[in-house]
């Protein structure tokens, strides 16, 4: 799979910081069952990649991938887990060049028209705009696609359950990233049903055809 592709399978990915591994597996099983099956698992612990992995074989109906790329060298720590996509906060020549050696596609992030063309240029048709609030969201995405009109984007940073929706009615966004599904005293008390309600109010959100 492509990475359009990817952003097109559901309206939110959520972005997923794991601290106690033993979380990993019902998590994802309560994100999946709310209707939301890509994953994103970003490396902010040292629980990450463990995580990923136990995902990947107890939850065939997610699809995983890794977050907060940003050594060259966790791209092969990220193959050997089983990541299923990337998705890193920047792009360098560096990163560039580590996402050459893997089977999967990297989101790079981008957060100013000059980083968009350096990430066109290196062949990438679709970004994450982070943080998207910072970078100016609404007003900076509608921006872009006046200028780059066959550039996706899946916008991430800042965007809460109430805004989503408008995000995501721009012609140039495939899905936002979101955190706001995985609240973090949801998650400390395996709150698993309350998680599974969020991700099935998302999955509610427009998607594009």
């Amino acid at each position: 799979m492509n990475i359009r592709d990817i952003l097109k399978l559901a309206p939110v990915i959520p972005v997923i910081t794991i601290h106690d591994l033993a979380h990993a597996v019902p998590l994802a099983e309560a994100l999946v069952g709310g209707g939301l099956r890509v994953l994103e698992v970003t490396l902010r612990s040292p629980q990450a990649l463990a995580a990923i992995t136990a995902m990947r074989k107890a939850v065939p109906g997610a699809l995983v991938g890794v977050g907060t790329l940003s050594r060259p060298e966790q791209f092969a720590q990220a193959d050997a887990a089983g990541a299923q996509f990337g998705v890193s906060p920047g792009l360098t020549p560096a990163l560039v060049a580590a996402a050459g050696t893997v089977s999967w596609p990297l989101l790079p992030g981008i957060m100013t028209p000059s980083e968009l063309i350096a990430a066109r240029a290196a062949g990438f048709s679709a970004c994450k705009l982070f943080p998207a609030q910072q970078a100016g969201g609404i007003g900076m995405l509608k921006a872009l696609h006046a200028v780059f009109p066959d550039q996706l984007f899946c916008p991430t940073g800042g965007i809460s359950r109430q805004t989503a929706g408008d995000y995501l009615a721009l012609p140039n966004v495939a899905c936002v990233g979101g955190s706001w599904l995985v609240p973090a005293e949801a998650l400390a008390a395996g709150d698993w049903a309350a998680i599974r309600a969020l991700a099935a109010d998302a999955a509610t959100l427009a998607v594009k055809p």
